[in-house]
């Protein structure tokens, strides 16, 4: 997760963890943090992943047979924490579709349950190292968005080679996007801020379409969390960074 201290509200995990689960062989972008189910996401993961979760295959994704249809803009979040952004951004865009990667099984179960309660149609999941999802599973030229928001900072600098953000996975990531697609990024450690946009604006895929000082203005699409608001009200800093696929 990424923040000084890690809240369950915001995207986090699925960038970074330690893998305890048997079918997560290789593990290149997520720590598994522990974490027991409530008796509710228990119950939205037996009722509601048969579903909304899909299984890792390997092979190029069914996007017909995940989603029904295949005409509507297709969004690729990586790491969404307990899931409550992911929700929010699903139902005020009803017109897009959001595949959602997450290795925290209590945030899957969370946001299972939140489509359920909000009947959202356009979100599906995805509990695997989200590495191995791009790489076999998203092909080249094939989503129109990415959404990363407060990736785990690795904030000491001994541990800053562990950050999610590094030059190869900006190359690979950038490689699924269509022409004109966008990429959004969002973080509340600002020395993150300065490598995002470092590593983002030396990848010749990539145009920085941000308006001040290279960060970007919040879309109105990312809702602001518990979280970031207390951080804000305390004077802490967001930045958001806004790409698009040349």
């Amino acid at each position: 997760m990424p923040m000084s201290s890690p809240d369950p509200s915001t995207p986090t995990s699925a960038a970074n963890e330690v893998n305890t689960t048997p079918y997560l062989r290789r593990i290149k972008s997520f720590v598994l943090r522990a974490g027991r189910l409530t008796e509710g996401q228990a119950k939205a993961i037996e009722t509601l992943g048969p579903k909304y979760l899909l299984p890792f295959t390997g092979k190029a994704i069914d996007w017909q047979l995940a989603f029904g249809h295949t005409d509507r803009p297709k969004i690729l979040e990586i790491g969404f924490g307990m899931g409550e952004t992911s929700a929010k951004i699903a139902s005020i865009r009803p017109q897009d579709d959001f595949l959602a990667l997450e290795v925290h099984e209590p945030g899957v179960g969370a946001l299972l349950k939140l489509i359920g309660e909000n009947q959202l149609s356009n979100l599906r999941l995805m509990r695997h190292d989200a590495v191995e999802v791009i790489e076999q599973m998203i092909p080249d030229q094939f989503l129109d968005g990415i959404h990363i928001y407060f990736p785990d900072p690795w904030h000491k600098k001994r541990h800053h080679k562990r950050r999610l953000i590094q030059a190869p996975f900006a190359k690979l990531l950038a490689s699924k996007l269509k022409r004109g697609g966008y990429w959004h990024l969002a973080t509340d450690w600002e020395d993150y801020a300065i490598q995002m946009l470092e590593v983002l604006n030396q990848e010749s895929q990539l145009q920085n379409i941000g308006t001040e000082n290279g960060y970007a203005l919040k879309p109105d699409y990312r809702p602001t969390t518990k979280f970031e608001n207390r951080g804000l009200r305390l004077g802490h800093g967001v930045w958001d960074l806004m790409y698009q696929k040349l």
